[in-house]
């Protein structure tokens, strides 16, 4: 009896351990992950800064337009995925990227004016 009550013992902690180890691990994985953030591109002096932005999925970037004269964010992909209205001084635009790509753009005013934002 002694014998079948120590087999029972030692499988149940055996079992519990098991799981603690795989809960642990589960919260470390979670830890490492990068969270979706909020970032903000400036549009100043004829340019987008910084010109190159990477971020994660489910993250938003916010332009503001600093330059003293009208800006606007348009998406170079064919359908546009995003498109601003055109920005006068201090005006902000935003938009929530949810799939991993890299998304170039530009100034519609300004078309020599061109930035990127890949999402991972």
């Amino acid at each position: 009896m002694i014998r079948r009550t120590m087999s029972i013992f030692g499988l149940a902690t055996l079992v519990l351990v098991g799981l603690g180890m795989l809960f642990s691990g589960s919260a470390n994985v979670a830890a490492n992950t990068p969270s979706p953030t909020t970032t903000e591109v400036k549009i100043d002096n004829f340019s987008f800064t910084p010109v190159t932005l990477t971020v994660t999925a489910g993250s938003t970037v916010t332009w503001t337009n600093r330059d003293d004269i009208p800006h606007t964010v348009v998406s170079a992909d064919d359908p546009k995925v995003f498109k601003s209205k055109v920005m006068d001084t201090d005006e902000k635009f935003s938009f929530t990227f949810t799939k991993a790509g890299t998304y170039t753009y530009f100034c519609s005013v300004h078309p020599k004016m061109t930035g990127t934002v890949v999402v991972k």
